[in-house]
Order: structure tokens, then C-alpha cells, then sequence
């Protein structure tokens, strides 16, 4: 059982923290670039934050007793944005997504961990479904940062540590607040 419990309080703590970095980046962007598109196929920032809010509201409400592809989701409507959505109704979506989920995990006792969920009408243990969650909302907060980065040019403030400063100290960087990796 002790697995387990280290097991849901680090899940937790790293959907929290992707959360974060991800705000951090968009607070760092303009209103007009969340939905700046870099070329004719890419996904705007807004987009990527509709995907990620609609995924994982739907994979994680009612998440141990529904299928986690909700009826009411409409996946291909993620990826569209006809227009330009103001920045406190995205940051809604992403609330509301990111409230599901780690409403979801607090919830969540180390024997639930092997009870069994349905993605699709796909079984997956709960350890696995969470596993699958978390590597994909990371490759699309990955994304967010880029954009974000890309758009805020040389005001970028860095989210982890700064270039030149990585021979300092472990324990120097958790009193500035930097995530750490």
C-alpha cells in the first residue's frame, strides 16, 4: 500500500504541476497570440487549451463509474475555434477540465488503483488510464510552452531553471519556486 499511496500523491502532484507551467507560459503571452496559428495545420494555444480542458473533463468526470469518452464530447469540435474566444473563457475551459481531474484523483483510494476503467469501451486499470492521462496532457502542455515561448520572444521568462544557473545548489531552487527538472 505504500506504493500506492506514493503513487496518487505524486499523479497529483504532477497533473498540478503541469497545470501550472502551463498557466505560467500563457500568462506570457498576448490575448491575440493564444490564438496565433503558426502555420496553416498548426493548433493555436487556444485550441490545445480547448482540447486538453474537453479531454480531460471527459475522461475524468464520474471516472471510475462512466466510460471515459463521455457522450457529450465532441473531440473534432476541440480543434476548431471559428472565433477568437476571450482569454477568462478559456481559462474556464481549462478549469474546468483540470477541476475534473484532480477532483478525481483526490477522490481516489490506493485500491482503486486496480479496479478497472473504460476509455473508448477499452479497459484499462485505473494505474494505467491515469499513466495514459498524464503523458498526454504533458506532450500538449509541451506544446503550450513552445507556442508560448515562440510568441513571447525575448520577454520570455523562464519556468524552470534559468540558463547558467544549473550548477547551483538542489535545495536553492525549491525557495525561488522553480520546478524542478
Amino acid at each position: 500500500m505504500e506504493f500506492q499511496v506514493a503513487y496518487l500523491k505524486d499523479i497529483a502532484r504532477s497533473y498540478h504541476n503541469y497545470k501550472v507551467l502551463a498557466e505560467r507560459a500563457i500568462a506570457q503571452v498576448t490575448d491575440a497570440d493564444l490564438h496565433t496559428l503558426i502555420d496553416s495545420d498548426a493548433n493555436s494555444i487556444a485550441v490545445i487549451v480547448k482540447h486538453v480542458a474537453g479531454n480531460l473533463r471527459s475522461r475524468f468526470t464520474d471516472f471510475l463509474t462512466t466510460d471515459g469518452e463521455k457522450a457529450d464530447r465532441d473531440r473534432d469540435a476541440e480543434f476548431e475555434m471559428p472565433d477568437r474566444v476571450p482569454r477568462d473563457a478559456m481559462l474556464k475551459w481549462w478549469n474546468t477540465g483540470w477541476d475534473a481531474v484532480l477532483k478525481a484523483i483526490e477522490a481516489l483510494t490506493p485500491d482503486d488503483l486496480e479496479r478497472t476503467v473504460y476509455i473508448r469501451g477499452e479497459a484499462f486499470l485505473v494505474v494505467e488510464a491515469l499513466n495514459r492521462s498524464i503523458t498526454h496532457t504533458s506532450y500538449h502542455v509541451g506544446q503550450i510552452v513552445t507556442l508560448a515561448r515562440h510568441f513571447a520572444g525575448s520577454n520570455w521568462k523562464t519556468l524552470s531553471i534559468p540558463r547558467g544557473q544549473s550548477r547551483r545548489a538542489p535545495g536553492d531552487f525549491k525557495t525561488k519556486g522553480l520546478a524542478r527538472g
